[in-house]
C-alpha cells in the first residue's frame, strides 16, 4: 500500500479544515500517480475534494464511522478492519491512502511507500503526517531536485519502509 501526501517544513498537512497550500505540479502527480487506482481517505477528506465529489477514474473508498453515510459513488467503510477486508480485493501497489491525520496513523504500519511532496516553509497546521524522518522504519529513497511555485520551494520524495 502507498500513501501520497504535501506536507510543510514540520509536517504540517492541514489547518482548520483546508489543505496547507495547493501546487500545480503536486496536483498532477497525485493525478498521474493515482489515476486508474484505489484512494481511501477519510469522510472530511473525501468531502473536500475539489468538485464535491470523488475523484474520477479511480475506486474511491471512505472511512467513516457515520453509519448510513454515502458519498457519490464511493465504497463505505466504517472501521480499519473493515477497510482492511475490502482492500484485499485489490493489487497492494495500486492502493493510495490519501488522509486525513488519523487514516494516515492507523494505515501507516500497513504501507510501503510514501509519496511525499515536501514544502520548505512552516505554516499553521493543526493536522500532521507521521514525522518519517524520524521514523527508522523508513528511509527516503528518491529526492527531487529544488521546485519552484512563485517564491514557494519545495521537494518530491519518496520513502519506503526499510524494515
Amino acid at each position: 500500500m502507498n500513501m501520497i501526501v504535501c506536507v510543510d517544513s514540520h509536517w504540517g498537512i492541514g489547518n482548520k479544515g483546508d489543505l496547507l497550500v495547493n501546487i500545480p505540479a503536486d496536483k498532477r502527480m497525485f493525478q498521474e500517480l493515482t489515476m486508474g487506482k484505489v484512494v481511501l481517505g477519510g469522510r472530511k477528506t473525501m468531502e473536500g475534494l475539489p468538485g464535491g465529489t470523488t475523484l474520477k477514474g479511480r475506486t474511491n473508498i471512505v472511512l467513516t464511522k457515520k453509519q448510513g453515510y454515502s458519498y457519490s459513488d464511493a465504497i463505505i467503510v466504517h472501521s480499519l478492519e473493515e477497510a482492511q477486508k475490502e482492500l484485499e480485493n485489490y493489487a497492494d501497489e495500486d492502493i493510495y491512502i490519501i488522509g486525513g491525520e488519523k487514516v494516515y496513523r492507523e494505515f501507516l504500519p500497513y504501507c510501503t511507500k510514501a509519496y511525499v511532496t515536501k514544502v520548505d516553509f512552516r505554516y499553521e497546521a493543526d493536522v500532521f503526517f507521521p514525522n518519517l524522518d524520524e521514523d527508522p522504519e523508513w528511509q527516503m529513497t528518491h529526492d527531487s531536485e529544488e521546485q519552484t511555485y512563485y517564491d514557494l520551494e519545495y521537494y518530491f520524495t519518496i520513502y519506503q519502509r526499510v524494515k
